[in-house]
């Protein structure tokens, strides 16, 4: 897609779009495409759905955030929604963790290439990350997106983010059984859901539901388990 049309597309999605921030995304749709080919990075690799559904998905969350926030996107992938986030508010301080260090590697050259500030990617388990004092309870938001079922997912997150923050969990549509096998897990874990909000993305049918959890409690010292628990033995 050439940068006019590319310009044109995130000006329909997003009006307010600065001609710096389009040039950012521009730039990391085509990193992306390039990565694409050696490692598996992503499915989508046209480029309108690039735009829709990982930039202008991943930005859904931002009215959630508040400025100056202490971020970790947790099982970041391709960089969803880190990235896109920082592009659109600089003022985010953002960790990318993930477990795959081949994808670390593509990480980091976005972020030079597009020149980011207070962004940082690790080749970390979630797991050990939560149980680590660098990290641990240390985090105003804690996100992810398409990682791991509800009641999983929180024993990833919620041990990162300081009482007072919230886990913002990036779902698809029809999870009510899904928050109400989780309530457990939440509770446990010194959560407790404060929204639920289902919508679709803008001008299509695509269905999405972001689930706010807030931090309440500390959460206990043996949380998160050891790495591979959670997911063979959810709370």
């Amino acid at each position: 897609m050439e940068k006019e049309e590319f310009y044109q597309v995130m000006n329909e999605f997003v009006p307010q779009i600065t001609e710096e921030q389009k040039e950012k995304f521009y730039n990391y749709m085509n990193l992306l495409l390039d990565w694409n080919n050696r490692i598996n990075l992503t499915a989508i690799t046209e480029p309108n759905e690039i735009i829709l559904k990982h930039f202008i998905d991943s930005m859904t969350i931002l009215k959630e955030i508040k400025d100056n926030s202490k971020i970790v996107d947790v099982g970041t992938g391709a960089g969803f929604p880190g990235i896109p986030l920082k592009i659109s508010n600089e003022t985010l301080d953002i960790l990318l963790l993930d477990s795959l260090n081949k994808r670390i590697n593509f990480l980091n050259e976005v972020i030079e290439k597009l020149d980011l500030k207070n962004i940082n990617s690790i080749h970390f388990r979630v797991e050990e990350a939560g149980q680590n004092k660098q990290y641990r309870e240390t985090f105003d938001v804690a996100t992810s997106r398409a990682v791991a079922p509800l009641n999983i997912l929180v024993e990833y997150l919620l041990p990162l983010v300081k009482v007072g923050g919230i886990c913002i969990c990036m779902k698809g549509p029809d999870i009510e059984a899904e928050v109400e096998s989780s309530k457990r897990a939440i509770e446990v874990l010194g959560g407790k859901v404060e929204k639920i909000e289902n919508f679709a993305l803008v001008n299509t049918d695509i269905k999405r539901t972001i689930v706010i959890v807030k931090k309440i409690k500390e959460t206990p010292n043996k949380y998160p388990r050891k790495a591979g628990t959670p997911s063979k033995e959810p709370l």
